[in-house]
């Protein structure tokens, strides 16, 4: 993007910053509510400060670790009006859809308004910055892929053959069991421990931390079940014990030890596309899963109810919605070549009269 034009150090800029630092991830939570949003915020950060400030990229704790002391000379030098419509700009160029571009411009709105606030920033830059207008975009959501049942069978077998060792298979069964059946996101699955799987009502249900502070119950399937009982037999095995409100999927160390850390979302997202790569279907992500899920189970004429609360959407219209981007048959057109008989032609030459 020819207008995004990399800062020079902070300290060539604004005089006696150097060394100074912003606790971004300790104020966020006063301004942005869900988990799930924090962690959106972050990577978006993350990413302009790489895109504009030239810093390297960050996952996992190192990121937290750079959002809990953002520099406030590169801050200062980087967050204009002109750098964030250049940045949008980029995004789009990559091809962000209008969703991720809405939450990327909120993210550095609120960075810089939090900046305004403890007075590093002059009051008139997130105003001017909060003029700038998103690029056009396609609207809603990108239909990304829908995958049929033997996709899915063949990418979760594929996350069980590109693991190194033993438990690296436990782990990757359960997750990629839970991501097929369950339709979590991957925010989610990081999110849940193991003291959210409980006994109610005479069935075994999963508590899903999902957006927005919004906790819902999902039953688990008998798969999962065993998966779970597998990988909880490796955990216990090993020096952390699977209990309370330790994470349910963790790291692997290299030799197939099992961490006391929990996988993160980019962790997940790692895993799926090393699995999508070994079972040569494309690159699928972990959203793919869920919407392959909805599909699946619309396809198969599961009521719509079941479907919208499975995928804990906050009513039946916004599920309709999300089904109505899914890449829907459309076979008009071959109805209309088999109603004009072309495709019973057997000439050898299409051009053949």
């Amino acid at each position: 993007m020819s207008n995004l034009q990399r800062q020079p150090l902070p300290q060539d800029i604004v005089p006696g910053v150097e060394g100074m630092t912003f606790n971004f991830a300790m104020v966020l939570p006063g301004q942005a509510g869900s988990r799930h949003t924090h962690r959106a915020y972050f990577r978006w950060v993350d990413q302009f400060l790489v895109d504009v400030a030239g810093m390297k990229p960050t996952h996992g704790a190192l990121r937290i670790t750079r959002m809990c002391a953002l520099p406030i000379g590169t801050l200062r030098a980087s967050l204009s009006a002109t750098q964030l419509r250049a940045w949008l700009g980029l995004l789009l160029s990559r091809g962000q859809g209008k969703q991720a571009l809405m939450q990327a411009r909120a993210a550095i709105l609120t960075l810089a308004g939090l900046l305004a606030e403890a007075g590093w920033l002059d009051d008139y830059v997130p105003a001017t910055m909060s003029r700038v207008k998103l690029p056009r975009a396609e609207e809603g959501q990108r239909p990304g892929t829908w995958l049929s049942t033997d996709q899915i069978r063949l990418l979760m077998a594929s996350g069980r053959h590109i693991a190194t060792s033993d438990n690296q298979l436990l782990r990757n069964n359960v997750l990629m069991t839970m991501l097929c059946t369950m339709a979590l996101r991957r925010e989610e699955l990081a999110l849940a421990r193991w003291d959210d799987v409980s006994f109610q009502n005479n069935r075994v249900v999963l508590r899903v931390h999902g957006k927005g502070r919004k906790v819902a119950y999902i039953d688990v399937p008998k798969a999962v079940m065993v998966a779970l009982q597998r990988w909880s037999n490796a955990v216990s095995a090993s020096d952390h014990q699977p209990v309370g409100s330790s994470p349910l999927v963790r790291r692997i160390w290299k030799g197939g030890r099992i961490s006391r850390f929990g996988l993160t979302p980019g962790g997940i997202w790692t895993i799926i596309d090393a699995a999508s790569a070994d079972a040569q279907i494309g690159h699928i992500t972990p959203h793919d899963l869920r919407r392959s899920v909805a599909g699946t189970l619309q396809h198969a004429g599961v009521p719509i109810e079941k479907i919208s609360r499975l995928l804990r959407h906050t009513n039946v219209s916004v599920t309709e919605r999300y089904l109505s981007k899914l890449p829907q048959a459309n076979e008009g057109a071959l109805l209309m070549s088999d109603a004009l008989g072309l495709d019973a032609d057997d000439s050898d030459d299409p051009l053949a009269f």
